[in-house]
């Protein structure tokens, strides 16, 4: 099947104010995207591609002062398939873990094992390792937490989600995962594009996802806490410990969010372009119609 995706995101600047922004398709989707803009900006200016600590593609730019605006849109080939369940993983001993997944045992940001470890082992300890346990964390989170985009904080924490029962798909992921590293599990929060595909549509206008990966007999597995089932069309973006490694755009300077539209849904069902606003898309750039 075919996905089309992309944004348009802009932000008001008080003084030139440099940007990097985390909203490249994930390099092992590369290979899929059938077509593609470049990533546009108004007004233009040169930009930078860079790569993190984990492997994320991550991209400069030097804003300046007023209105800037960045803009993106592509067609992808997914499979159609929705995420994989394997019932039968098995949780890997510390000891045996890869050494590149032992940083996602431990407390982040977000993410306060030091603060959930006993509440975890209460809650968990005696139901069956490996995919039984991590299902279970994924549907108590999914049970306590109500969700709303009016519930939105950027300083929310997996705990203070907890204590509200309150969240957006971030807080879900990461009381997940939080809950997934005080059982020795190793777990890493995951955003990208999630559209409304197989599933009744979403009046609420769109907007990126959050979820988690869980490393279960040497494998990742997606889990997704605020949806609870597995879904089709997940086009990740950016991997990390958690929301504080995989901003979509972190300004060095203050700015205002103007506008933020995203849109991500299976090509046939939906043919029409989304336009950018105020752009020609086909003066520089290749025609994705």
């Amino acid at each position: 099947m075919l996905i089309r995706l992309g944004y348009e995101i802009a932000v008001e600047c008080d003084q030139d104010t440099p940007i990097v922004s985390m909203l490249e398709i994930d390099k092992g989707r590369q290979g899929d995207i059938e077509r593609q803009t470049e990533v546009l900006t108004s007004p233009e200016v040169p930009s930078t591609l860079y790569f993190d600590i984990y492997g994320n593609t991550c991209r400069r730019f030097m804003a300046p002062a007023g209105s800037f605006r960045i803009m993106y849109d592509a067609i992808i080939q997914d499979s159609g398939l929705p995420d994989e369940v394997n019932t039968l993983a098995n949780e890997m001993p510390v000891q045996d873990l890869p050494n590149e997944t032992l940083g996602f045992l431990l407390g982040s940001r977000y993410c306060e094992t030091d603060h959930m470890s006993n509440l975890a082992w209460q809650l968990f300890g005696g139901i069956p390792s490996g995919w039984a346990r991590v299902q279970a964390i994924v549907d108590y989170v999914h049970n306590r937490l109500s969700f709303g985009y009016g519930y939105a904080r950027a300083t929310r924490t997996a705990a203070q989600a907890h204590e509200e029962r309150v969240g957006v798909c971030r807080d879900f992921a990461h009381l997940a995962i939080t809950l997934c590293r005080c059982m020795n599990i190793p777990a890493r929060y995951v955003n990208g594009y999630l559209g409304d595909i197989g599933v009744p549509a979403d009046p609420a206008p769109m907007d990126f996802s959050a979820w988690l990966e869980v490393f279960l007999d040497g494998k990742w597995y997606t889990f997704d806490a605020r949806h609870n089932v597995p879904r089709v069309g997940r086009i990740v973006v950016a991997r990390g410990r958690d929301a504080t490694d995989v901003p979509l755009l972190h300004s060095f300077g203050p700015h205002r969010l103007s506008l933020f539209k995203v849109w991500t849904y299976e090509q046939d069902s939906h043919p029409a372009s989304p336009p950018f606003h105020g752009i020609d898309r086909t003066v520089g750039v290749e025609a994705l119609t």
